[in-house]
């Protein structure tokens, strides 16, 4: 019997639409965290400031992310978020400091920690929850 191609999902699936949603929200939680630091400091919380804060490490974040093939790694820890994390926060600061604002070493230690927790917990849950649902049982229809 010949088989016929089969037509796509007539919706988005997870393998589909994850990477887009993984990355969503890394740039929503690198954006929270210019926040953070915006009302931590008290220097304003207009969206044009949280988005000039964001913006150097929004930028290293993008290179980083398409160096490590985020349709294939955009739910893993290692190496692929490891090397997000650490291109998004050298890349960064170093980028920060170029556009002329400084990055004191405590201010170093915070980006690292925070944006640690913030990408690599995302990839801990995002795996977690994509373990649970194939361990799942399935209902048949």
């Amino acid at each position: 019997m010949p088989s016929f191609p089969t037509a796509p999902a007539p919706y988005p699936t997870v393998r589909t639409a994850g990477p887009w949603i993984g990355g969503g929200l890394d740039v929503l939680l690198i954006i929270l965290f210019a926040a953070l630091g915006r009302r931590t400091h008290e220097s304003g919380m207009d969206l044009g400031g949280i988005l000039l804060t964001a913006l150097p490490f929004l930028a290293a974040w993008a290179v980083a992310t398409a160096l490590t093939r985020p349709g294939r790694t955009w739910a893993r820890i290692w190496p692929a978020g490891v090397v997000v994390w650490l291109v998004t926060v050298v890349g960064g600061l170093l980028l920060r400091v170029a556009l002329g604002d400084t990055a004191a070493p405590s201010f170093q230690l915070v980006t690292a920690g925070v944006l640690g927790l913030f990408l690599l917990g995302r990839r801990a849950v995002t795996a977690g929850v994509l373990q649970w649902r194939r361990r799942r049982p399935r209902l048949r229809s």
